[in-house]
């Protein structure tokens, strides 16, 4: 019989999210783990009831990644009895804060579970029987795990039994890797997440063309803490150590030209610690003439592929998304996740189970993000929004896991090159209106860039300050996110921005071109010469709940998909780029169009943009 723990736990459960913005209320959904009341939860140890998971080491040729199974016998099985899988194992109260009030009992249970299912997932007859078999899918996650079955439900739960419990074999070992561009254009920055502090092995990554002599570049080593989170479920039930977050720039890149890397750490006793082996290719040289492709959506969030966590169906479609863009790899060269990354909500466990869902792309093809909502919202924290939708994460674990090449990554606002794409991302959940400080970013983002080495200028933000034909928008009468789109359309027109992007809002919309609510372009598919305004496209189906549009369908919206899907540039050279919007469910393009033009069509006078001229000759 497993030992048995005395619970009571924190009082502190973090309530379901609320004060989501009027764009979030229709595709609305808890963070699963939200749903277990573990303050409620008590301990029912039975001598009958018992837990045995196997196998007991994990990882054994290197895996991070393996198949658990967990066999169960309940005296008593009802149909509300759950599996829930926690880590570190031993869920008592060592690892819980101390309690300062003398009138509150000590807890003894202070996290959720990382995942959970059902107890009569694979059989039907567990009522009847008593027994079942559950397979779960475990990562690599710094700590050992185990198993505690609990009956009354996710409302009333009680601990009936603890399983024995089960580790990887090197559990800090070096994972994870997403690359992101760097601040200049031959600059690859590797980020990957270990156990391994630097007090005990010093990080760095190793580099080089296949078969040449290989480079070591040192990498720098941040975390963070507990402490540094704004609020509940990521200050108590929802905290877990992070690990450790490496990032390597790796510099002088050659354009264009494929590197083979792998993370390692050096200990102290002289011995390596290694990932297994990856590669890149480098970014083009700005304004370089060559095949470029870039995909953009926003809130994907992560799944389980084992079944857990499906209390509420919380990302249907992140899993699809993720799978289609695994298997177009090959014909992706960048990728942007713009906003609403993970919706962990305060739960950190989950930026793990994120970093290892998207780890094929990201360990390949840079990765960049932009902030949203779910990242960084937390009352008196200095986002623009006053809601909880981070979860009391309050942006610091987005900061810190990926990076981006921001001036300060706090303000999440940043501008990079892509050979003939230059891109402005803007951060919604930072004031963005004319006279702010990012508002100023954005005017020196958009003039900065030469249109004829860089002719395709791409804004992308994570709420909808374009236009969006979203239920609530529509509700609210405006089709933006209020204040969205007075004071940046003029900078859209006078700089021409080809497109901008947005998240938020979880479907698919495209417009015309279009400047103070009219359609400046009578074209659908096919732009020729100078477009005259900005196309806006919503592409918030990464993979979370779907948003109902308005019943109104304004003139100005040319597409609408109530679906789950991305968007794909393809730039063939400066005079022709392709844009398409695909399915994740099968990865079919359901929407296109093209422009052509030539250089003389970018500098072409349009409404908003003319530049002063003189009657002097």
């Amino acid at each position: 019989m497993e030992e048995r723990f005395a619970l009571c736990v924190l009082l502190c459960c973090v309530a379901a999210n609320v004060g989501f913005s009027w764009a979030h209320v229709n595709g609305f959904g808890e963070q699963p783990l939200s749903k277990i009341a573990i303050h409620k939860a008590i301990a029912a140890f039975h001598d009958s009831a018992s837990i045995r998971a196997h196998p007991v080491l994990l990882g054994l040729k290197g895996e991070d990644t393996q198949w658990v199974t967990v066999s169960l016998v309940s005296p008593h099985p009802s149909a509300d009895d759950w599996l829930g899988v926690f880590s570190p194992a031993k869920f008592n109260s060592s690892s819980c804060p101390p309690v300062n009030d003398p009138k509150e009992q000590a807890p003894y249970i202070c996290s959720a579970p990382i995942k959970y299912k059902y107890a009569n997932e694979s059989n039907s007859d567990y009522t009847k029987t008593g027994k079942a078999t559950l397979n779960f899918r475990l990562i690599n996650q710094r700590s050992d795990f185990s198993f505690g079955l609990f009956s009354g439900g996710l409302s009333n739960p009680k601990l009936v039994a603890v399983s024995n419990s089960i580790s990887f074999a090197n559990p800090k070992a070096p994972l994870y890797p997403r690359l992101a561009q760097g601040k200049s254009w031959d600059e690859m920055t590797v980020t990957w997440t270990s156990g391994y502090d630097i007090s005990e092995a010093a990080p760095f990554v190793e580099w080089g063309l296949k078969g040449d002599l290989q480079m070591h570049s040192p990498a720098g080593t941040l975390t963070f803490f507990q402490n540094d989170m704004c609020g509940s479920p990521a200050r108590t039930v929802g905290w877990r150590d992070p690990g450790f977050i490496h990032t390597s720039f790796l510099k002088n890149l050659w354009p264009n030209t494929v590197y083979t890397y792998r993370i390692g750490h050096l200990l102290h006793n002289g011995s390596y610690v290694w990932s297994k082996i990856y590669s890149f290719q480098a970014s083009p040289y700005p304004g370089q003439d060559s095949l470029q492709r870039v995909v953009i959506f926003g809130d994907m969030g992560k799944a389980e592929r084992d079944g857990s966590n499906e209390y509420s169906n919380y990302q249907p479609g992140s899993l699809n998304t993720t799978d289609q863009l695994i298997r177009d790899l090959s014909n992706i060269d960048i990728v942007f996740h713009i906003g609403d990354i993970t919706y962990a909500n305060g739960y950190i466990s989950q930026w793990d189970q994120f970093t290892a869902q998207v780890e094929p792309i990201a360990s390949t093809v840079p990765y960049m993000i932009g902030s949203g909502n779910h990242e960084r919202d937390w009352p008196n924290s200095g986002s623009f929004y006053d809601t909880t939708d981070s979860g009391g994460e309050c942006g610091v674990p987005a900061e810190t896991m990926f990076y981006v090449p921001a001036e300060n990554r706090a303000k999440f606002w940043y501008s990079t090159d892509y050979g003939m794409f230059h891109f402005c991302i803007a951060d919604t959940e930072h004031d963005w209106r004319e006279g702010s400080e990012q508002y100023r970013f954005i005017e020196q983002c958009l003039a900065s860039v030469d249109r004829r080495k860089q002719p395709w200028l791409i804004f992308a933000a994570h709420r909808v300050l374009g236009y969006s034909s979203d239920y609530w928008y529509g509700q609210e009468g405006s089709f933006e996110e209020p204040m969205g789109r007075e004071s940046l359309q003029r900078l859209w027109q006078k700089y021409k921005v080809d497109i901008a992007f947005f998240g938020h809002v979880h479907n698919y919309e495209r417009t015309c071109p279009i400047y103070q609510n009219q359609c400046v372009n009578t074209e659908k598919y096919h732009y020729t010469g100078t477009v005259n305004g900005t196309i806006h496209v919503v592409v918030g189906g990464g993979g979370s709940h779907l948003s109902d549009f308005s019943e109104v369908t304004p003139n100005w919206s040319l597409y609408r998909d109530y679906d789950w899907g991305f968007a794909k540039l393809t730039a063939f050279n400066h005079s022709s780029l392709l844009f398409e919007y695909k399915k994740s469910r099968d990865g079919k393009v359901y929407d296109s169009f093209t422009i052509s033009r030539d250089y003389r069509d970018v500098l072409a006078c349009v409404h908003g943009s003319c530049e002063a001229t003189t009657l002097a000759s």
